[in-house]
């Protein structure tokens, strides 16, 4: 084809530059690859973009539209197709930006030795164009509301961006602006009433564990450190003392602020019967070795040998008497179910180191056929859409997606991960709080009774 001569003030001025990154959350992005300057060809696109991580793709049209997509793969001519949650493809119209995320359960991209495709659906700077190629259901876009239509381009830049900028950049994107996929209706159903309160209040307050010899279900907290395990028993207990309380210590220090095993009953309001459950706190996971919780002392808590108010020794695990050893703890003394708790503003950073300890606990409960579910807190902290109304927690796909990679990580069901916000800077009790809080320690009480029906199924 006949390529128009691209005008010289058609590139990105400073001004245009800070203005997109003050879009993106005053990012700051380095410029890898400038067509106009290094060339249309794939191998100059490749020579100067591969294996560079997080890269944000810009090009420009002759209609004015400004447009591209982000990826937090890096480009390597691998010839797979990429999986990438965080990829997304957007549009600035003026000053409103239009964002299309990526299609669970969809590739993000192909990576191949072309220039940059997204889906396979919308492929940049083929001789100087962009082609869209119907069909495709990775992304759900409108072509013409993303760039009118007009397929010349005048420019194409690919800008290197880090991983701090990344987390500004996804930030800024959940708080101004919804995905153009958002779920029309809610992907998990949920009645935000004070009449559901009430109702999970007094099914709570009514539980009796399955077996007998069981007078409260044993519940065994497990996560990284400052994940809110302690929160959440604050949380529970301010709904049913009804008001904030900070009876468990808690906190967001570096290092685990429990050094103990705790057992926390509940009580049904001041001065109250007991609750039919009991929450159990532990030290918080570290990655290193000699930190943190040691899985040695996650089996004995299990089996029920270690007592409350235990100080952990991060450096020597428990060492259960000999005695404890050769008689079976009780059923009433063992944990009946444990609950991952998961930081939602962490997950994308989780290290490997971290995640294959999490991988052997949850090995090691399974041989002990102990139901398993995650808590996923500061969902609020995660997605500022969620922060200002609780009630778009179901409509996000977002958070969604959050839910998605912690049940692929931890390889638990995506039925066993529930989002929730524990009480932390509240002075006072907030209905949709109650509603998340009560409804995730229901689905604990249901996996208990999983529990005993084994038990009572073996006996």
């Amino acid at each position: 084809m006949q390529r128009r001569t691209v005008p010289r003030d058609s590139n990105l001025t400073e001004e245009q530059r800070e203005r997109l990154c003050g879009l993106l959350g005053n990012v700051e992005l380095t410029l890898l690859y400038k067509a106009s300057v290094h060339g249309y060809q794939a191998s100059a696109f490749h020579r100067r973009c591969d294996r560079q991580g997080p890269t944000l793709l810009v090009a420009y049209n002759y209609s004015g539209y400004i447009f591209g997509g982000y990826t937090s793969v890096d480009y390597s001519q691998s010839g797979q197709y990429i999986s990438d949650r965080e990829a997304f493809l957007f549009s600035f119209q003026g000053k409103i930006p239009v964002y299309s995320k990526v299609n669970s359960g969809y590739y993000a991209r192909y990576d191949d030795t072309g220039m940059p495709n997204f889906g396979q659906q919308l492929y940049f700077c083929r001789n100087g164009e962009v082609v869209y190629k119907e069909g495709g259901k990775s992304y759900s876009f409108n072509a013409k509301r993303l760039y009118g239509n007009d397929t010349e381009l005048t420019e194409c830049e690919v800008y290197k961006v880090s991983d701090e900028e990344v987390k500004n950049l996804i930030q800024y994107l959940s708080k101004h602006h919804c995905w153009e996929s958002q779920e029309e209706k809610p992907w998990r159903n949920i009645r935000w009433t004070s009449i559901q309160r009430d109702k999970l209040m007094e099914m709570i307050r009514k539980y009796k564990p399955l077996v007998r010899s069981v007078r409260r279900a044993r519940i065994l907290m497990i996560g990284p450190v400052g994940a809110g395990k302690s929160s959440f028993f604050n949380s529970i207990n301010s709904i049913f003392t009804g008001h904030v309380t900070n009876k468990a210590i808690s906190g967001s220090a570096g290092t685990s602020v429990t050094t103990q095993f705790r057992t926390y009953p509940v009580k049904d309001g001041r001065g109250g019967k007991p609750l039919p459950f009991v929450l159990c706190d532990t030290m918080g996971l570290e990655e290193q070795s000699g930190a943190g919780l040691d899985i040695e002392d996650i089996s004995s808590i299990l089996q029920g040998h270690v007592p409350d108010r235990y100080k952990f020794n991060p450096t020597a695990p428990f060492q259960p008497e000999e005695q404890k050893i050769s008689r079976p703890a009780s059923l009433q003394e063992k944990i009946h179910c444990v609950v991952y708790v998961i930081d939602a503003t962490k997950i994308s950073l989780m290290s490997d180191k971290l995640q294959e300890k999490l991988a052997s606990i949850r090995r090691e409960i399974n041989l002990l056929g102990i139901p398993q579910m995650v808590l996923m807190t500061k969902v609020d902290e995660s997605c500022p859409n969620v922060e200002k109304d609780l009630y778009k927690m179901y409509l996000s796909s977002y958070i969604k997606s959050k839910v998605q990679e912690v049940s692929s990580r931890l390889g638990v069901p995506v039925s066993c991960v529930l989002p929730v916000k524990n009480y932390s800077q509240e002075l006072e009790l907030e209905l949709k709080c109650d509603v998340l809080l009560l409804t995730g320690l229901q689905q604990m009480l249901r996996l208990a009774d999983d529990y005993f029906d084994d038990v009572d199924a073996d006996d």
